[in-house]
């Protein structure tokens, strides 16, 4: 990481009590890809998905995955519906630069992400070179 702060991506994580595996492969087939779908512990079933396509930032990654969503089949959407989580997570690297960091989400697709039920979570990672360094300065105190 260079000190700055950017934009990652946006992660869909989806959780539901049925299997997931044939919604990720309808979304797989609108350029919605797995990152994992599988059964947890719980009997829940999850799944985190990205776009194929890199953004530099979160709405138009979201309306990609979106407009996926919006042209599911009737039976695959009600799979849809049922999960009990939909969050479109969006990701940021933080940093200490540059001094103001804002990107803006419009109306329209905010009205989009809660028509289809959809939530919105964001995560900010620290700066991983300061980590790795605080872990290496604790590792040498030790």
């Amino acid at each position: 990481m260079d000190g700055k702060i950017d934009y990652l991506n946006t992660d869909l994580d989806l959780t539901s009590a049925e299997d997931l595996t044939k919604l990720a492969s309808a979304l797989e087939a609108l350029g919605v890809f797995p990152l994992h779908v599988g059964r947890g512990d719980d009997a829940l079933w999850y799944a985190t998905f990205e776009t194929e396509e890199s953004f530099d930032e979160p709405d138009p990654n979201i309306a990609a995955m979106i407009k996926s969503i919006e042209s599911l089949a009737a039976p695959i959407r009600d799979v849809w519906s049922r999960c009990t989580r939909r969050e479109f997570n969006i990701g940021y690297d933080c940093g200490d630069e540059p001094w103001a960091f804002n990107q803006a989400m419009s109306s329209e697709l905010l009205g989009r992400i809660a028509a289809v039920g959809g939530a919105l979570r964001i995560t900010i990672y620290p700066d991983r070179h300061d980590v790795a360094k605080a872990n290496t300065e604790a590792k040498s105190e030790t």
